[in-house]
């Protein structure tokens, strides 16, 4: 068994662009540009026993990409994309497919075990069964050694409650998050008054968090640690499309924090990497090597 392993968990689906389908979801987005930065990284979720399920496996060998993905008796799961005149999307996720149904088996209490960073959101926790395996890997996987238990909180529709959110932030020592969904989450934790700076602040500290990583579009980024915060600029770019530029960030600041980079240095490198990602057409393009060996 590998040890040192990264994961991306939750949903598998295809993301349905203007422009056609594109093998998307964060698990899968996150495993593959971790994989980039030279790490053992493995995309967990599950597919149906259709073509899209077939489509979907063999897009993940095409990319090198390692996974755990059983074949339910659920369609896999496509989510519908339309983009603003700025490339921003809006979704709309199909429901009762095969990422729902996620199976906690042997084979990810083994991965779990060897596990050193997982990255996980609130949208494949909609239904229990997979709520229910994201926790058991979670609560499976050690505490400690400079080990990361990202919950990138990716709020979607009216897909998450206030219970999940807690549970997740209990078990998550990163927490990544926007600046739209910081103000959600200050309405359903009841954080009135508090400007957004003070909320991550609050958050941080409640959780006891080692890092609340804090994105806002044009307006830059932070990156909260006990007593410091980190600030980067958005830069401007040509923007193609925004699809996965969000797990690209995720994935390149999570390959240099595991590399030793100072969080300073991670954050950077995660704010040019979520860039290039803005510049290419949908969610897993390859990076140019600078930016990989950075």
């Amino acid at each position: 068994m590998k040890t040192d392993i990264i994961v991306g968990l939750g949903e598998a689906l295809w993301d349905v662009l203007p422009e056609g389908k594109k093998l998307g979801g964060a698990p899968s987005n996150f495993a593959y540009h971790t994989k980039q930065f030279g790490f053992n990284s493995i995309a967990i979720s599950a597919v149906g026993k259709d073509k899209l399920g077939d489509e979907t496996l063999a897009a993940l060998e095409g990319k090198g990409l390692e996974y755990i993905m059983p074949r339910t008796p659920y369609p896999t799961g496509t989510v519908q994309v339309t983009l603003d005149d700025n490339g921003v999307p809006t979704y709309d996720i199909r429901e009762n497919v095969a990422w729902d149904n996620i199976p906690f088996t042997s084979e990810l209490e083994e991965v779990a075990r060897n596990c050193r960073a997982v990255c996980f959101g609130s949208l494949a926790q909609r239904n229990i069964v997979s709520r229910t395996t994201i926790n058991k890997f979670l609560d499976t996987m050690p505490d400690g050694d400079g080990r990361l238990k990202i919950f990138d909180i990716n709020l979607r529709q009216n897909f998450y409650t206030k219970d999940v959110l807690m549970e997740s932030l209990k078990r998550c020592n990163v927490l990544k998050i926007n600046d739209e969904e910081l103000v959600l989450i200050g309405r359903m934790f009841d954080y009135p008054g508090l400007d957004m700076s003070n909320k991550c602040w609050l958050i941080l500290g409640k959780y006891n968090l080692d890092m609340l990583v804090l994105t806002c579009g044009v307006n830059g980024s932070y990156v909260f640690t006990p007593g410091n915060v980190s600030f980067q600029e958005t830069p401007r770019v040509d923007v193609v499309d925004t699809v996965g530029a969000g797990d690209s960030f995720t994935a390149a600041f999570c390959s240099g924090i595991l590399r030793g980079m100072s969080v300073a240095d991670a954050h950077a490198l995660a704010v040019k990497v979520s860039a290039y990602v803005c510049t290419q057409s949908g969610a897993m393009p390859v990076l140019p090597n600078e930016l990989v060996k950075n």
